[in-house]
């Protein structure tokens, strides 16, 4: 099992989200669950990598969250 549960449960959230009208958390998530992949896969095959998403993305979601603004 690893460290692999972790996405199942990034994944969980994100339906739950989803379902819940949640789409800045959704988007967040998604986010989240790159970075995580990407984590995971560097951790396993014993070499760093750079998570593969927008640095900026997860400022840019917090930016709308604090503006009011819902896509």
């Amino acid at each position: 099992m690893g460290q692999k549960w972790i996405i199942d449960v990034i994944s969980d959230l994100r339906a739950f989200a989803d379902q819940n009208g949640l789409p800045l958390l959704a988007a967040q998530l998604d986010v989240t669950s790159s970075i995580a992949e990407s984590e995971i896969t560097s951790m396993l095959e014993g070499a760093p990598q750079a998570a593969n998403v927008n640095e900026s993305q997860p400022a840019a979601v917090l930016a709308e969250i604090g503006s009011g603004h819902r896509p």
